[in-house]
């Protein structure tokens, strides 16, 4: 599932967002509203984590603005003032649930997974690229009806190729979204897992879906004859 965050604690919200990859969500991470709001008019999530006091406009705001527009997504609020009033008015903006700081991890995955649950799953269970499928709910990976073996960070990778397949994604995206590290895009980590990847789902096989874009990043996809590849 994509997940977006929004939380202003630059901490929490870099521990958060590392634990929600790790467990195979797609995070984009955002520190104010105003960013949160820029994000959900360019892609769609499956589900938003919110904190309440979030800076400009606050997170009562933008969930009020969410539901005004029609956007059903579900929204799982956190805030650290604990009383009565303010789950009241997370949830008369049009919150989903309520999570009260701090929290144990495991807890925040759980109210995640049911509040996705009580809006139907409505997010996607099946990623397709040309004979290479992924099931998100079992995770996992057959290409043509052969199943692959792959490593939790491997896995993470895939689906995150699968779901922006037919365009090149960058090493900084790929550092920021898989290893929620922007800053090291010279390390070669990518270029390990990516021929770890390559080798498990392309070996064997009449059409190569993994490709390296020299100076660009990597791309899977159906194979293009216009595509210099190396």
């Amino acid at each position: 599932m994509r997940i977006a965050f929004a939380e202003d604690d630059r901490q929490l919200r870099t521990a958060v967002t590392r634990g929600l990859r790790e467990a195979s969500y797609t995070v984009d991470q955002v520190g104010t509203g105003a960013e949160l709001l820029d994000l959900l008019a360019v892609h769609t999530y499956d589900a938003i984590v919110l904190d309440v006091m979030i800076p400009g406009p606050t997170g009562l705001e933008v969930c009020r603005e969410i539901r005004a527009a029609g956007n059903r997504v579900p929204i799982l609020m956190l805030t650290a003032l604990d009383t009565v009033e303010q789950r009241i008015a997370g949830l008369d903006s049009g919150a989903d649930d309520y999570l009260t700081k701090p929290f144990d991890f495991g807890e925040l995955l759980a109210r995640l997974r049911a509040v996705v649950r009580r809006h139907g799953d409505t997010g996607l269970a099946l990623l397709s690229v040309a004979d290479l499928s992924i099931d998100l709910r079992r995770h996992r990976v057959t290409r043509g009806g052969r199943d692959i073996g792959l490593t939790a960070k491997e896995y993470t990778l895939l689906v995150y190729l699968a779901q922006n397949a037919g365009r090149v994604v960058s090493r900084t995206e790929l550092m920021e979204h898989v290893w929620s590290d922007a800053r090291n895009t010279y390390s070669n980590i990518i270029d390990v897992y990516a021929s770890r990847l390559r080798r498990k789902i392309d070996d064997g096989e009449p059409a190569q879906l993994l490709a390296t874009v020299r100076g660009a990043g990597f791309m899977l996809a159906a194979p293009d004859p216009a595509t210099k590849t190396g």
